[in-house]
């Protein structure tokens, strides 16, 4: 396999969220809105961990790498997507187009795969309480974090390289507000058939594993749940992964739909709503929903907050 000849096209041209003159005001404002509380709300969570003594185990170790990752991701995305509501001509280089590639697969796939060390926490947590000091030391869970940004940005390295073996001689308008994968393998001339199977063999490693390890956790932490004779227990037991789930089930769902929708006859505008939930709005509710139904988090606002304001 040789590497693609690109010279021919140097840029592509997106076409952006809308057409609509009102409505591109209307997102800009929602957009703005979405990436300031993005960012003040995984900064606020990456300070209160930090300063917070009740708040330095495990679980919140790995929800300021989830933290972190979703102001990339955000930060990788929204400044552009504004600039563009109001640019008549709205391109961006080769080059421009695989940084953001990269940096979609290298966050996505990290915290897919912190979402199943998180499940893999709170099941020791839940079902082997005595032994989660023992388990859930500093050493194993760094080592989990490292493994999981590893596998991440290697897997969206292995993507990326694949990308620069396409030629790219026709065509080079993509049907959305940032660069896909799906849309720019199908803009390429040359045959993109092993880019298909490679993403598919990628994607199906950093989704298959993670969902095979959450769904195990899930299982378990049920089955000890419902093993606890006291509704107040239940109750405490299961509010732990609550936010955790919700995350999950927000993060796997577009994700899942997103790898379905370019391969049915769906609106684009469907997709590119899709995307933008992925890209922009679940980094801005991942700290709500941690923040706004963990009591621990709350009490830990409340007393860092005024702590920080004195340093």
């Amino acid at each position: 396999m040789k590497p693609g000849n690109r010279s021919t096209v140097t840029e592509f041209i997106l076409l952006g969220l809308t057409h609509d003159p009102k409505l591109k005001v209307f997102l800009f404002l929602i957009l703005v809105a979405i990436y300031i509380l993005t960012l003040v709300g995984n900064i606020t969570i990456l300070l209160i961990v930090y300063y917070s003594t009740q708040l330095q185990t495990p679980m919140y170790l790995f929800l300021t790498q989830l933290s972190f990752l979703d102001i990339i991701l955000s930060t990788v995305f929204s400044p552009k997507t504004l600039v563009d509501l109001f640019s008549e001509k709205k391109t961006i280089s080769f080059y421009g187009c695989l940084v953001q590639l990269y940096f979609l697969g290298a966050c996505t796939g990290t915290e897919s795969f912190l979402l199943a060390v998180m499940a893999f926490d709170r099941y020791v947590a839940i079902c082997n309480p005595l032994l989660y000091n023992v388990t859930m030391t500093k050493g194993p869970c760094v080592c989990l974090v490292v493994g999981s940004y590893i596998s991440g940005f290697l897997h969206s390295l292995i993507h990326a390289a694949a990308v620069l073996w396409l030629s790219f001689c026709g065509p080079n308008v993509i049907d959305n507000f940032a660069c896909d994968y799906p849309v720019l393998m199908k803009l390429s001339c040359i045959d993109f058939s092993f880019n298909e199977l490679l993403r598919f063999v990628l994607v199906g490693f950093v989704v298959a594993i993670p969902l095979f390890i959450i769904f195990v956790s899930y299982f378990k932490i049920i089955i000890a749940i419902l093993r606890i004779r006291t509704t107040a227990g239940r109750r405490r037991a299961a509010s732990t992964c609550i936010s955790h789930f919700t995350c999950v089930f927000l993060f796997y769902g577009s994700a899942f739909y997103l790898e379905v929708l370019p391969n049915k006859s769906s609106s684009q505008q469907q997709y590119k709503a899709l995307f933008l939930i992925l890209t922009e709005f679940i980094p801005a509710l991942n700290p709500l929903i941690y923040s706004l139904r963990n009591k621990e988090m709350q009490q830990a606002l409340r007393k860092t907050v005024p702590s920080i304001s004195h340093t």
